[in-house]
């Protein structure tokens, strides 16, 4: 573990300890002339908001996992009696929830969104008692910065939701405020709070005013989305933003941002501080390769053997893209420091990744080498040698890549020209420069570059891709936003 990650976890322990209560009836327990008594005790009352990122890769919080299956990047194919759940997987790559607003990943998503809202906002109050000193106003500025990123993901993800800015005389239930409205208020809010924002680049879990204008550049990038009036400048400049102090260096190296001790890489502007022991919630290597997997990595717990990539988008990388053989696993596999191959237990044949899934349900029709071994699994983070069930490495949020890939957008969508920011991330994972990029160009290259991140479902729907049919998703007519779920509509009919 690294000392940054250290550090972060003794803070953790320290609000733990000292006060997980953050309700105005805190109050009436310890006195506010005595605690905060010094800027470290101010900074901690803020550590409780950050563990509410914690769920946001795996299935306690959805949000990853609805953004990349419901994508043309990723599937979780039913493996004859694994992976059926339900049909969750199929529902949500297939996006054929319809109108139900009863299924896993809306229940988990909207509880994981409204968590960090209203964890922000109860340590918000709390700055709002206290004297307004220098200390304060900055933590303040993060928090309302830091909701404003929840607030980006439900708007993003559900539309219209309710707008709640203090837990004080909050209604109980609150009705829905226009996406449009909520996207004016956010914008507001984080703009007037950069003046108080750390202009740190090397601290990458916390809330900076370069995590600031990530948010801002991704709000005003899908503008036209949430408020049906494009705002491409804007999107531009923020990009700009980040790209022209140079704080964020452009790396040479494909994998760095996505090694396992990647807390402190250049590239990266906000992540989330996963730890295999001490803060869990990474496990995505599990969920992608096979059971035989463990020896190729020296693992000593037994993978899942579920996602895989589709085989459009792995053909989508040309041949010689570095990326193409870095970030996924394919063809024959082997023992870890060996060059055996790996038998399946259940076969006695070698295993291979072929990239072809013949179907999103491998029932018992299907040979078994067939069913257990159809897809190319994606494995953009690295597994570390004897990994756990899960993983250290940080995931990342927002990093400077994105923002080339989104400057160069914006600048088309302007009626500019791309060039050059889209290949630069071209040429650093070899493969050849464009001329005169078009739109699909950069989705295209968005979808190689920033594959596994959790972009894909946000940038299929700004380029009018979402609705469209793929492999076993057909085309559909709709709405591109989740359905609330139905026990927050049960407890609350203004969100109906």
């Amino acid at each position: 573990m690294t000392m940054k990650k250290i550090l972060y976890f003794i803070a953790i322990a320290i609000l733990i300890s000292g006060c997980t209560n953050l309700d105005e009836t805190l109050y009436d327990k310890i006195s506010g002339d005595n605690y905060p008594e010094n800027d470290d005790q101010v900074a901690n009352l803020t550590v409780e908001a950050y563990t509410q990122l914690q769920n946001m890769v795996d299935d306690n919080g959805w949000w990853f996992l609805a953004q990349e299956i419901s994508s043309d990047e990723m599937c979780c194919p039913t493996r004859d009696t694994d992976w059926d759940d339900g049909g969750k997987w199929r529902t949500v790559h297939q996006q054929s929830w319809g109108t139900s607003n009863d299924f896993e990943a809306v229940n988990n998503m909207w509880s994981l969104m409204w968590g960090g809202v209203t964890t922000a906002n109860q340590i918000i109050d709390r700055f709002r008692m206290m004297e307004a000193s220098e200390s304060v106003l900055k933590k303040q500025a993060e928090m309302e910065t830091f909701r404003s990123f929840f607030y980006y993901l439900l708007i993003d993800n559900f539309g219209d939701v309710p707008y709640l800015t203090t837990t004080v005389d909050a209604p109980e239930q609150p009705t829905k405020v226009a996406r449009a409205a909520i996207f004016d208020s956010l914008t507001t809010t984080i703009e007037r709070n950069l003046p108080y924002l750390s202009a740190s680049t090397s601290n990458k879990t916390m809330v900076t005013k370069a995590t600031a204008f990530a948010i801002l550049a991704k709000l005003y990038l899908n503008a036209e989305v949430y408020t049906g009036t494009p705002r491409w400048q804007e999107a531009y400049n923020y990009c700009d933003s980040l790209i022209i102090p140079n704080g964020f260096p452009f790396g040479s190296d494909i994998s760095a941002p996505f090694v396992t001790e990647n807390s402190t890489n250049g590239e990266i502007i906000f992540s989330i501080p996963y730890d295999e022991t001490t803060f869990q919630g990474f496990r995505l290597h599990m969920r992608c390769i096979h059971y035989q997997s463990k020896y190729t990595f020296n693992m000593t717990v037994e993978p899942w053997n579920g996602f895989a990539t589709l085989e459009a988008f792995y053909d989508s990388y040309e041949n010689n893209d570095l990326r193409k053989s870095a970030w996924f696993l394919s063809g024959q596999q082997y023992y870890y420091n060996s060059s055996e191959i790996i038998l399946d237990a259940l076969t006695g044949n070698p295993l291979i990744f072929n990239k072809e899934i013949p179907a999103l349900q491998l029932n018992s029709t299907y040979d078994r080498d067939v069913i257990r071994s159809s897809g190319i699994r994606p494995c953009k983070y690295e597994i570390t040698p004897g990994a756990l069930e899960n993983l250290s490495n940080d995931f990342v949020i927002f990093r400077i890549t994105d923002f080339y890939l989104m400057r160069a957008e914006a600048a088309i969508r302007l009626g500019q020209n791309g060039d050059a920011d889209l290949n630069m991330i071209r040429q650093r994972a070899g493969v050849a420069d464009i001329s005169g990029a078009t739109l699909d160009d950069v989705l295209a290259e968005r979808g190689r570059e920033m594959f596994s991140e959790g972009h894909r479902r946000q940038d299929l729907i700004r380029f009018g891709e979402w609705n469209k049919d793929w492999w076993e998703k057909p085309a559909r007519t709709g709405t591109d936003i989740f359905p609330i779920p139905k026990w927050a509509i049960d407890e609350n009919p203004n969100l109906q």
